[in-house]
């Protein structure tokens, strides 16, 4: 079984003045609106101003290219500025590697890990699909003919379509799989039958589902959600477990004193009754981990990814 705690980044930057708690934080969200990171970065900004933590927080979408433009554009302009936050996810590592881009999470401030959360397998309503048992059969016929909607090359849903497609014995290169820059895109191929099945946070598509026009199969990680009524796929038959996780970090340059005040606003914030309360109507978990503990993870897992890539040939 192959199980990764997958990355998203999101990144945050501290008061210029030495006072967290008056920073007016500008948000990155490196996609296009609807997708993970922007509900994250939204959520963010929300709950920041509620709390008090931060009085006002600005979101900027600079979607493209599994976020590494966003990445990009954000280590370039944003350097020394301790109001600048980018969000991110196991996409934008998948992405780094796959696109080979220059830019990496070396030239950013990582900050801390703040949620986890499965992938949703997810079909039409009025799909001949109906089970993963369905999907499974349909794949090992013909995997040309399943197409996969979900985000950005190289990314968690791609890498979770390659193990899944692994798993039951079909070649992962022979996924097809159409990458879209942001969540909403994505769902609208998959409303519209332009996909076969489609995979991606099951925040993204829980009011889809709720509403009867998707139909959920399975749900990524070793465990049921609480108030989903979908198994897991390790329960549908396929040995595979994944979640996806997002991180926070801050710009290029900064002092340690300012990294501390950014850290110290995320710590409030996940400590918040606010933010606990939009976890759970997420269905996020919360994964928050820190300092020198976070760095090591963090480093371990773009290691583990670079292997699971090269394993599923989406990186030579």
């Amino acid at each position: 079984m192959r199980k990764l705690f997958f990355a998203g980044v999101l990144a945050a930057a501290a008061g210029m003045s030495g006072a967290a708690s008056a920073t007016d934080y500008t948000i990155i969200a490196p996609a296009s609106p609807g997708g993970g990171w922007d509900q994250t970065a939204r959520t963010l900004q929300a709950t920041l101003q509620e709390t008090g933590v931060s009085p006002k927080v600005q979101v900027v979408n600079v979607p493209g290219a599994g976020g590494t433009i966003g990445l990009a554009q954000f280590a370039n302009q944003s350097k020394g500025n301790p109001a600048a936050l980018l969000v991110g996810g196991y996409v934008m590592v998948g992405a780094i590697l796959t696109n080979k881009s220059p830019v990496t999470l070396a030239d950013v401030t990582p900050i801390a890990r703040l949620t986890g959360e499965a992938l949703a397998i997810v079909v039409p309503a009025n799909s001949t699909i109906k089970s993963v048992d369905d999907l499974v059969q349909k794949l090992k016929a013909d995997p040309g003919s399943v197409s996969w909607a979900g985000g950005s090359a190289g990314g968690a849903d791609h890498i979770a379509a390659g193990l899944f497609a692994k798993a039951v014995g079909v070649d992962p290169t022979k996924v097809n799989y159409i990458a879209f820059s942001g969540g909403g895109e994505a769902l609208a191929a998959i409303l519209g039958g332009q996909v076969t099945v489609g995979i991606s946070g099951i925040s993204e598509f829980a009011p889809q589902v709720d509403a009867g026009k998707l139909r959920l199969l399975a749900v990524s990680g070793e465990k049921r959600i609480e108030g989903i009524n979908a198994p897991t796929l390790q329960e549908a038959g396929v040995d595979l477990a994944l979640e996806n996780w997002r991180i926070i970090a801050a710009a290029p340059g900064i002092t340690a004193e300012q990294k501390a005040a950014i850290s110290a606003d995320i710590a409030k914030l996940v400590a918040s009754k606010q933010w606990q309360d939009a976890l759970k109507q997420r269905g996020w978990a919360d994964t928050y981990l820190s300092g020198e503990a976070f760095d090591k993870q963090l480093a371990q897992d773009i290691a583990a990814t670079e292997a699971i890539l090269k394993d599923i040939g989406l990186v030579k």
